[in-house]
């Protein structure tokens, strides 16, 4: 048995049905072992960023790990953006990288280069990566191997990188028993959660909730990542408090929920953020209330609540890195810390009814509903905002969206309501765009055959990736994808309207020209495409889409919209005052809490350009 035989044996006995791989000189015989099994295959895509952003999207929806495979050079280095993707939204990928032979490695780093297309990948991603090595003696694949599978899970997951020169793939094993294992009792940093000081924050955090008047849970990411969905939703129904979900974990906290409290942030959407901005108890379980959250004014963040924090990373529990220093800080799991909590509190209830403020909060995020009646008034143009909330109710409780990044993505979080069984994937802390049409890719080879994948994505992320329609069509990926196409880069006109005079330079529609995709995709690669033109159009061709076999590209016009709202101006603003701003009487009302004094919030800040008659009507 080569190497490269048992490297793709040892995949396949994880669980992994598909890898994705661009084809190169350097990684010849690890592709070349995918035809000596059929326990698992290849996708032969056509960029390997492609194939980076398809393992994350096959990770995030199959629980497993994601696999892509590059040859040395360009191949790795195509491969950095979506090792950093994976890094900071904590995604366990294996990247597998060939190199060439060892006998052309350089000898020392003073040396650029020796080999043809050799590159130190394994130094260009050690600081993205939990762990990157390459391998240099055959026998040391199993032991690399398995510590890399291991500390990609361990802790707060993320990706590894295995480098492999040709010569090592190509080397026989004799005998694999004599291969050594790795044993992860030899890893020093094992998890050394303090069950008894848990123990004792859990009982400190019932005690105010058992004082409190206002309490929230906000719920990140990590929630999902410890599969502790099930756990999160059992103690909410206990505690009836509102819970809000950050952007990684709409999912989690989905919108037909009796607790859903809204969404919160620079751009908060329904609820405006006056739900979390009015609490006098926060718990938050992984999340680390990141400045997307906070806005620029982070000391106005829940400025009335007492803040606990639910972190697996305890590098984030150091109050001199948190931007909001939290006054309870909980190295744990978030399963853990969940399953314990549920414990205490269902041996000793909090006996506090907290069904007005809930009601509060609901009815504010009702009442401030980003999607508008104005909205579908629109007559000659899509409005994004109609079309997410159409798309919502359209889909399916099994069904998966992929987001991309962008005005799209915000339009999305700000009207796309999520049900119990769905799945909102996106890429949140790296945010490239062109992710979302190839991480479509690898949702849809790890799903169910019973769920529709539907991809959204702007006219320029679809640029980026757009090469991959061929692989589409090749492997019959039956992904729904809709283009908003608003023909500029619209959260950065947004940006540039407000920073450079209203200058507006290389996003469009000077300098900035996206193609024509129903040319491009139906007549240039053949595939079935679809046009949504007005507002009434939207829900009859969703639904034909939706209803069609194999991969589609709906192009959905949205003729230079940017417009996304609400939102924060101004780095002093608190979160809770969003543009377009209520009227200062109405806004006042909605404070349970003090204004914040010395921020203007008498006068808030005008967005560059703003018409001035918004100002005389408050």
């Amino acid at each position: 048995m080569k190497v490269a035989d048992f490297i793709i044996n040892y995949l396949a006995g994880c669980g992994i049905r598909e890898v994705f791989v661009v084809y190169g000189a350097a990684n010849g015989d690890l592709i070349d072992a995918f035809t000596r099994t059929t326990a698992i295959r290849y996708v032969a895509v056509m960029h390997e960023q492609a194939g980076g952003f398809a393992a994350e999207g096959y990770a995030k929806v199959s629980g497993n790990f994601g696999v892509a495979i590059a040859t040395s050079g360009p191949g790795g280095g195509n491969f950095v953006t979506p090792i950093q993707n994976c890094f900071y939204d904590s995604v366990p990928c294996l990247f597998i990288t060939g190199q060439i032979n060892s006998q052309f490695l350089r000898p020392d780093p003073c040396i650029r280069q020796i080999g043809f297309q050799e590159t130190d990948i394994v130094g260009t991603v050690r600081g993205i990566t939990k762990y990157a090595v390459m391998i240099r003696n055959p026998m040391n694949i199993k032991y690399e191997l398995q510590k890399a599978l291991y500390l990609m899970k361990d802790g707060r997951p993320g990706p590894v990188l295995i480098d492999i020169p040709l010569d090592v793939q190509k080397k026989d094993i004799d005998d694999v028993s004599l291969l050594m294992s790795f044993s992860p009792h030899s890893k020093d940093d094992v998890p050394d959660y303090d069950i008894e000081c848990i123990d004792k924050q859990i009982d400190e955090c019932c005690k105010d909730l058992g004082c409190a008047e206002r309490p929230v849970m906000l719920i990140g990411g990590g929630v999902r990542i410890a599969q502790a969905v099930d756990e999160l939703i059992m103690c909410a129904d206990i505690l009836n408090i509102p819970v809000f979900p950050t952007w990684n974990a709409l999912d989690v906290v989905t919108s037909d929920l009796p607790y859903y409290g809204g969404r919160v942030g620079t751009y908060g959407g329904p609820g405006r953020n006056f739900g979390i901005q009015n609490s006098d108890l926060l718990i938050g379980i992984g999340t680390r209330i990141s400045g997307r959250i906070t806005g620029g004014n982070v000391k106005s963040f829940a400025r009335g609540a007492k803040k606990y924090v639910v972190d697996v990373d305890k590098a984030l529990l150091r109050r001199e890195f948190q931007q909001v220093p939290c006054d309870v800080n909980i190295y744990c799991d978030a399963k853990v810390f969940l399953e314990r909590m549920i414990t205490r509190i269902t041996k000793f209830p909090i006996r506090r009814d907290f069904s007005m403020w809930l009601r509060k909060v609901i009815d504010w995020r009702e009442k401030y509903d980003p999607v508008k009646a104005e909205h579908f008034s629109r007559g000659d143009i899509v409005d994004p905002y109609v079309f997410f909330r159409i798309l919502s109710e359209e889909m399916r409780e099994q069904d998966i969206l992929v987001g991309d990044c962008g005005g799209n993505i915000v339009a999305s979080n700000h009207a796309f309501k999520t049900k119990r069984g769905q799945r909102n994937i996106t890429n949140n802390g790296n945010s490239p765009m062109g992710f979302s049409f190839a991480a479509s890719m690898g949702a849809w080879f790890a799903a169910e055959k019973n769920r529709t994948v539907v991809c959204t994505i702007g006219d320029g992320g679809f640029t980026m990736n757009s090469q991959e329609v061929q692989t589409f069509l090749n492997y019959g990926v039956g992904v729904k994808t809709f283009i908003i196409d608003n023909r500029i880069y619209g959260i950065t006109k947004a940006f540039q309207e407000v920073n450079f005079n209203g200058r507006s330079e290389a996003c469009g529609p000077k300098g900035y020209n996206p193609p024509d995709f129903v040319r491009l995709c139906g007549k240039g690669y053949g595939m079935r495409t679809f046009v949504i033109e007005r507002n009434s159009h939207i829900r009859l061709i969703i639904r034909e889409v939706l209803n069609t076999e194999g991969p589609v590209v709906c192009v959905v016009q949205c003729s230079e919209y940017h417009t996304y709202e609400p939102k924060i101006v101004g780095w002093k603003t608190p979160i809770e005052d969003m543009y377009p701003y209520l009227s200062r009487e109405e806004f006042k009302a909605n404070m349970i809490i003090d204004p914040l004094p010395g921020c203007g919030w008498e006068d808030p800040e005008m967005p560059k350009g703003s018409e001035g008659s918004e100002r005389e009507s408050r």
